[in-house]
């Protein structure tokens, strides 16, 4: 559940972010709620447009293949996620400068109205595509469906209310803390869905190397408790992991920690940004 919250949350208020930075750009302008709102609900369908076909695909692969099926998925996500983070790293500012012009140019009359629809559209039904695919990993990760369900709603809910009180001017929490937080957990959840991919590699008769048991923690701390099923979430524990399970987790955050540093701008170019 908390593996879903985490990555509904950060992908709403991202699109929350580009929301918000474009109706304070607009405020005065007649009918801009409602062209946003189109973009919001076109996204919103578009995203689940993409939960459709996933649905059929997934189903398509059941009893054949299942396993790879699954490793690929878990796999497509993890290297989503790596990107995603680097990415936002190196370009958030950028994208709230261009929503800021986008919102003027409206305002001014020098782009129509027609603009913000696009734009609120394409941020909604990425980040909604986005949060389809990851969703798709954590239930290969082994996460109930029910559990998804109730981290997914729980995401909506926390990202738009972060959103509201950010836009409002009633939240005084940088933006920057709250990714710079959640892009971390989300290294964890990366590291833990490749451990995952590679047993379901593993299970499918491939990849048989370095296959003994790392070590056996389950005296400890089983998956099977409440703590053990939240650290599996959050972290990716593993009661009994392989030692391939565990080269590719700390290779996997090892990573994204190079990748967010390398794209994160140098302080002068984020001045220039801002």
């Amino acid at each position: 559940m908390l593996g879903a919250l985490i990555i509904v949350f950060r992908e709403v208020i991202e699109a929350g972010l580009i929301v918000g930075i474009v109706l304070a750009a607009t405020r005065g302008v007649a009918g801009r709620g409602r062209f946003v709102a189109y973009g919001v609900i076109a996204g919103v369908l578009g995203a689940c447009v993409v939960a459709a076909f996933a649905g059929t695909i997934s189903r398509a692969f059941e009893g054949s293949g299942q396993e790879l099926f699954n490793a690929a998925v878990l796999g497509i996500a993890v290297v989503m996620l790596m990107w995603h983070n680097a990415w936002m790293a190196r370009h958030g500012r950028e994208i709230a400068a261009d929503m800021r012009r986008l919102g003027h140019d409206v305002a001014v009359g020098s782009r129509s109205l027609a603009a913000l629809a696009i734009v609120v559209g394409l941020a909604v039904l990425r980040e909604g595509s986005e949060v389809v695919l990851f969703l798709y990993g954590i239930l290969m990760a082994g996460t109930s469906v029910m559990s998804t369900f109730t981290g997914s709603v729980l995401g909506i809910a926390a990202g738009a209310a972060f959103s509201a009180l950010t836009y409002f001017g009633l939240l005084a929490i940088p933006a920057r803390h709250i990714f710079t937080a959640t892009s971390w957990l989300i290294a964890l959840l990366a590291a833990g869905m490749a451990a995952q991919a590679v047993q379901y590699v593993n299970a499918a008769g491939y990849l048989l190397i370095l296959g003994d048991t790392a070590w056996d923690t389950s005296w400890l701390l089983s998956e099977q408790s409440l703590v053990g099923r939240l650290l599996h979430t959050l972290i990716g524990y593993m009661e009994q992991p392989t030692q391939l399970q565990i080269v590719v987790y700390l290779a996997t955050l090892a990573a994204m920690a190079i990748l967010m540093r390398v794209a994160r701008p140098a302080p002068r170019e984020e001045r220039a940004a801002a």
